[in-house]
């Protein structure tokens, strides 16, 4: 088993810090988020300290920080030329972080959200995928990405995410208008979404197009709302958001 520190211990280090104690690794984490520090403390005996005293007493280094805070809170630390670094800071590129983290050598950028403490979270994964996938899977399969455009593209897709909740939380709330029931709708909207993915077949392109057009036939409801949306362009808006979202990562 490896130390593994956390420099930035905020909602995305947490629930990894979770997972990797509980898979029987030690873990060192920052206090740059004191009540989430504290908390880890206590619930998975995590070591906290200031960035440095992580960074000496560990082997794997997973760097939380938000991206503009990577320069100040980064360059004032020591890095060993064996540490292996474990990037989850979007458009933070390879060669800064080879320039803030020398002489360290072995790198992998990520992208983490914070169900992945429960498994099934995919992690695109941009340099030594295998050290990732030594300390997450088989819980979260690593997917392996060739360049950093094409790491920047994950990015954007994560970003995604919660534009789909927000699209969900409007349509439970209408269920919710016509019913009376808040609880109740929101649990058949999420249950009905979680439920059908989980259904559907994996690991092969085209499956989300079949399976809308599989519900989507002459004359249902379903294809009402699949044109209602195309019609208002909500598919051009989201090509749009992710198309500028990947620029903004280039920068």
């Amino acid at each position: 088993m490896s130390r593994v520190g956390f420099i930035g211990t905020g909602h995305i280090a947490a629930p990894i810090a979770r997972l990797l104690a509980r898979k029987g690794h030690e873990i060192y984490v920052t206090e740059r988020n004191a009540t989430v520090s504290a908390a880890l403390k206590v619930d998975i005996n995590a070591t906290v300290g200031d960035p440095q005293s992580v960074i000496d007493q560990s082997d794997v280094v997973f760097l939380c920080l938000r991206p503009q805070a990577a320069l100040d809170v980064l360059e004032p630390l020591s890095f060993r030329p064996d540490h292996r670094i474990v990037s989850v800071m979007a458009s933070v590129s390879e060669a800064d972080l080879r320039s803030l983290c020398t002489p360290a050598e072995d790198f992998v950028q990520t992208i983490p959200l914070g169900f992945l403490e429960n498994g099934g979270c995919p992690m695109a994964a941009f340099g030594n995928d295998q050290l990732l996938a030594n300390l997450v899977s088989p819980e979260n399969p690593v997917v392996k990405v060739a360049n950093e455009a094409s790491l920047n593209a994950h990015f954007a897709i994560c970003a995604m995410v919660p534009g789909v909740l927000d699209l969900l939380a409007t349509g439970s709330k209408w269920l919710a208008e016509q019913t009376g029931d808040a609880d109740g709708a929101e649990f058949y909207t999420t249950q009905l979404i979680a439920g059908f993915l989980a259904s559907t077949e994996k690991d092969r392109a085209g499956r989300l197009a079949a399976e809308r057009d599989a519900l989507a036939t002459d004359g249902t409801l379903s294809l009402q709302m699949t044109q209602a949306l195309q019609t208002d362009k909500a598919h051009k808006a989201l090509r749009d958001a992710l198309t500028a979202i990947g620029k903004r990562l280039e920068t």
